[in-house]
């Protein structure tokens, strides 16, 4: 009888510590259905690459009669971009020329100061292709506004169109291509670079 009565409560112990068991993994279970982890949300975007700058305006009277040949001017380029909205993203750059503007005249090589270039605005996230689970590729496109530091301390202003390719990685590394055009200064630009979104 004590044999008997040793087992039914070791019967009893199996029963409640696999019954506790079974409760815990079902609860953890829905926990993980019903509860999904939320995605961070990545709003900034910090960046550096470099700009080739075809400017065609020029203090000089001789290169605004003659017709020029227009070398590409290199700058560095620092951005960064708000992202408040899905679609709708503040930009922020500053362009730094590395050298003179350059126009080859009747085979003969002209120079000018190169002004470095500050400027702001918004763009817009036009499309959006997924490729895979962790690659993905954008294009976004906007007005800007820049501003020019001239000699003497002159500020000169230039609304500017701009737009550019972003491929991006694992959601937070970028690679990007794009262009841009400066209105009433006639400067055509392309732009390239890598960067980080956090």
């Amino acid at each position: 009888m004590i044999f008997t009565s040793k087992k039914m409560l070791r019967n009893l112990v199996v029963c409640a510590i696999a019954g506790f068991g079974l409760n815990a993994s079902v609860a953890f279970a829905q926990d993980s259905t019903t509860t999904p982890k939320k995605e961070k949300r990545r709003l900034f975007e910090m960046s550096f690459g470099q700009s080739k700058l075809f400017i065609s305006n020029s203090k000089e009277l001789d290169i605004k009669e003659t017709r020029a040949i227009i070398v590409p001017t290199n700058a560095i380029l620092f951005f960064a971009e708000f992202r408040p909205e899905k679609r709708i993203r503040l930009p922020v750059f500053f362009s730094l020329a590395t050298g003179p503007k350059q126009f080859l005249v009747d085979s003969v090589l002209v120079s000018e100061r190169a002004s470095p270039t500050f400027g702001t605005g918004m763009t817009f996230k036009v499309f959006r292709q997924n490729f895979g689970l962790n690659s993905a590729i954008e294009f976004e496109c906007g007005p800007l506004a820049s501003f020019l530091f001239d000699r003497g301390g002159k500020i000169k202003f230039a609304p500017v169109a701009a737009g550019r390719f972003r491929f991006l990685k694992k959601e937070d590394f970028i690679m990007y291509l794009g262009c841009s055009y400066s209105v009433g200064i006639n400067a055509l630009g392309i732009f390239y670079g890598t960067g980080y979104i956090f």
